[in-house]
């Protein structure tokens, strides 16, 4: 493990994370249909910033935080593809504090990280815990807290890392053995996408927060894993409505959970014709 000092800062270098799900139709990645929600572009998956944190975790906390680390972002404000963008970690016990500035100084996101499995009052938890119970739902009325479904095959193909690691903001040794980045962990997790969010109505989903709990790491490229999700809370902002789950993710071989990715997806009430006369 590194040096685990309190109140270090590190700061990395400006990097230009790339939105490679441009051409994606009816997603908030696409340029034209994020801007008609008032976007500036196309928005680079939330996710992908989570690379930029990995060498600081491996820097403080050894390369074990791929073997039972965790990270919990909550995005503040999107960018658009290759928006320089900096990350800065202040280092401490039990976790550490993670933000993200663009050029300009406007916050991306804020989070925390630390070396153990599950941090009980992580960024994304500290913010699920504090939302209020929901108006009728339009967009989510299909759901309720405590669906479940169950497995769900997953898997990310040793070629489609090697790919995605010729465009990484930061590249690690680990990743040419086949470990997963942060990116493909939620990536990995996100296959449930269809299954756990098939009831949604028509609108356009972004990520608004994102955890991912390490139990028996590292996860791997080319290796067949099972997922089950439970959705944990339904919420709603004057512009989005709010799903909050969990993706456990199991080795297919043994039935061991080694991973769990909580999402919070904001669909945007805009996109939405439930909402069109409100």
């Amino acid at each position: 493990m590194g040096d685990v000092i309190q109140g270090r800062v590190i700061e990395g270098d400006y990097r230009t994370p790339h939105n490679g799900f441009q051409q994606a139709p009816g997603s908030i990645h696409n340029d034209e249909v994020a801007s008609k929600l008032g976007f500036k572009g196309g928005t680079v998956p939330g996710s992908v910033h989570m690379d930029q944190f990995a060498p600081m975790l491996v820097e403080t906390y050894g390369a074990d935080w791929f073997a039972g680390g965790n990270m919990s972002l909550h995005f503040t404000q999107a960018t658009v593809d290759r928006e320089e963008v900096r990350a800065v970690m202040e280092v401490a016990e039990p976790r550490s504090r993670l933000t993200m500035f663009n050029r300009e100084g406007a916050q991306i996101c804020i989070g925390t990280a630390g070396a153990a499995t599950r941090d009980p009052v992580s960024e994304l938890s500290r913010r699920m815990a504090a939302q209020a119970a929901p108006g009728a739902l339009r967009i989510l009325a299909g759901y309720a807290v405590g669906d479940t479904a169950a497995d769900i095959p997953m898997r990310i193909e040793r070629e489609a890392l090697d790919k995605a690691l010729g465009r990484i903001t930061e590249r690690l040794p680990l990743y040419d053995e086949g470990v997963l980045p942060p990116s493909h962990l939620v990536r990995l997790a996100h296959i449930s996408r269809p299954t756990v969010l098939a009831k949604v109505n028509q609108s356009v989903g972004l990520f608004g927060a994102l955890e991912i709990r390490i139990a028996k790491g590292p996860l791997k490229a080319g290796h067949d894993y099972v997922g089950r999700t439970t959705m944990l809370k339904l919420t709603e902002s004057p512009k989005t409505e709010n799903a909050w789950y969990d993706v456990d993710i199991a080795d297919a071989a043994t039935g061991e959970d080694v991973a769990t990715v909580t999402f919070m997806i904001r669909f945007m009430k805009a996109s939405s014709p439930l909402w069109a006369a409100a």
